[in-house]
């Protein structure tokens, strides 16, 4: 699977600022980019770091006045892919030490407050097969609302509502995956057919010794995702990360599946 992907950002910013951006499809084994081009506005000081467990990379920027972003990417998708329902979960005493954040609770993610939860709803599965069961329920359970939610809105309250957006599925499953003790992180994507277009939003479940990612919304799926970055929850992997005030002028991003 290959993927052309054109993003277009333009902020107003009424003071100079710094900025934290993550928009570029990262250089990873699963994923090839085969050609990518970033174009910004005129800014006053640009530096790279590395990503959440150096998966891509976070831009540093200051800007002034106005900050405008253009990105365009063709990625060839070289994931390894396996039916999630069906791979053995690790105990939690054999896990890699990488991982072990992500059975922790987090901002977003209180996975200490579903243990009952899940060991009453799920209990009686185990591995792939628990994972699996807590994605279909969290696609019943909800229903895709734009504007349901904010940046303060947390798995609890997504639980409650039974409404929100890509990042608000994430979160629950997330939540309920590390309750029943499987590593789960956010991950933040591109991928066609997502409705409206723009930056998506998956889990993924460390199962079988692998990391997965996982589509509770039911929109995309793992052998057309582009991974831009992974964190704890989505306050790790924000596109855009304002130090002082920002407003949106413009944003756009499509995704397009290209033939092989």
């Amino acid at each position: 699977m290959r993927l052309q992907i054109n993003v277009e950002l333009d902020y107003g910013l009424s003071r100079a600022c710094d900025l934290l951006m993550q928009i570029e499809a990262a250089a990873i084994p699963e994923q090839a980019i085969e050609a990518a081009h970033l174009e910004l506005s005129p800014c006053e000081h640009f530096a790279r770091v590395p990503a959440q467990d150096h998966i891509g990379e976070r831009i540093w920027l200051r800007a002034a006045d106005r900050f405008s972003a253009q990105y365009r990417a063709t990625v060839r998708i070289e994931r390894i892919l396996r039916d999630v329902a069906t791979l053995p979960a690790l105990p939690p005493h054999r896990l890699p030490g990488e991982t072990v954040q992500y059975l922790l609770p987090s901002r977003y993610c209180a996975s200490h407050q579903f243990t009952d939860f899940v060991n009453e709803r799920f209990g009686h599965l185990a591995g792939g097969a628990k994972l699996a069961a807590m994605r279909d329920w969290v696609a019943g359970h909800m229903t895709y609302t734009s504007g349901a939610s904010d940046t303060e809105t947390s798995a609890v309250d997504t639980f409650h509502s039974g409404k929100g957006v890509c990042r608000d599925y994430a979160h629950l499953l997330i939540t309920l995956a590390r309750a029943g003790e499987i590593p789960a992180r956010f991950a933040s994507v591109y991928a066609p057919g997502v409705k409206p277009p723009d930056f998506h939003a998956v889990a993924e479940v460390f199962l079988g010794g692998e990391w997965h990612l996982v589509d509770a919304t039911g929109m995309a799926k793992e052998a057309e995702m582009a991974k831009i970055g992974i964190g704890r929850d989505g306050g790790d992997v924000a596109f855009l990360t304002a130090f002082g005030p920002l407003f949106l002028r413009e944003q756009s991003v499509s995704v397009t599946a290209l033939p092989d």
